[in-house]
């Protein structure tokens, strides 16, 4: 899911073997793809947009070498650093992903999508504190097409700090942005419902089930909220719902077990 979010927000911005150094990259690109004649700058964003179709299909030794091309035929080009960031980041290249998403940035600071996704790779590698800052700066954007998605990530990075406030006000102003945001949904639903907060946890848990397709985890929020509640009835319907089209997830097995907390 990371994968494609990501590969979309590349796609906005746009309208072989991992290198450990962003610079280790062909001398020249010969244009043989798109013709010899195509100035730097094209072949750059040409090369660029491969690059994120393969990215997004989960090919990631074409994705890295198209966007090693890329830098090659254009090192000003600030979308191929961003993309070559997204790949060394899911190839487990921290260093060389670091430097990357750094130098799409230090081209172009103000590009939403490269802080979002800067934003993202610090989360998921511990450095929670200095990725709500990018965050904080993608949405700052005032032409930025998807700011509840920053906010909503923000939010995850807060709640991996401990800080369920800051989340919760990221969230509410994501569902400002788009009410029907499934993702603020859920994790605001989460956050309320262990805050205590029951029926706007039952409210938010239940408009994402009529939103969205139901999943193990919004079924299961959904069973210990109205078991809570007192309501048997719409516990128990919500349990069958998630026996019958989730019988070997990990919320199904709780349930089972009688682990509703």
């Amino acid at each position: 899911m990371r994968r494609g979010l990501a590969a979309l927000l590349v796609a906005v911005a746009l309208g072989g073997c991992a290198s450990n150094n962003i610079g280790d990259v062909p001398e020249a690109d010969t244009g043989a793809v798109i013709g010899e004649k195509a100035p730097p700058r094209e072949r750059a964003r040409i090369h660029t947009e491969l690059a994120g179709s393969y990215y997004q299909r989960g090919n990631l030794g074409v994705a890295l070498s198209e966007a090693r091309i890329a830098v090659a035929a254009d090192s000003g080009y600030a979308p191929a650093y961003n993309l070559l960031g997204l790949v060394y980041s899911d190839l487990r290249e921290t260093a060389a992903a670091d430097e990357a998403f750094q130098k799409s940035l230090s081209i172009n600071p103000n590009d939403p999508d490269a802080n979002h996704n800067y934003a993202w790779f610090l989360c998921e590698n511990k450095r929670e504190p200095e990725s709500i800052r990018y965050f904080m700066l993608a949405v700052r954007y005032p032409l930025y097409a998807t700011p509840q998605k920053s906010y909503t990530m923000a939010a995850t990075c807060a709640v991996r700090m401990g800080n369920d406030k800051d989340a919760s006000e990221y969230l509410e102003r994501a569902l400002k942005l788009d009410p029907n945001y499934t993702p603020a949904l859920i994790t605001l639903a989460q956050l309320r419902y262990r805050r205590g907060e029951l029926d706007s946890a039952r409210n938010l848990v239940g408009r994402y089930n009529k939103i969205a397709e139901p999943t193990s985890e919004s079924l299961w929020l959904a069973v210990r909220i109205e078991r809570k509640l007192g309501d048997s009835s719409a516990s128990t319907s919500y349990a069958n719902q998630l026996r019958r089209r989730f019988p070997g997830s990990k919320e199904y097995q709780d349930l089972q077990k009688g682990k509703f907390d």
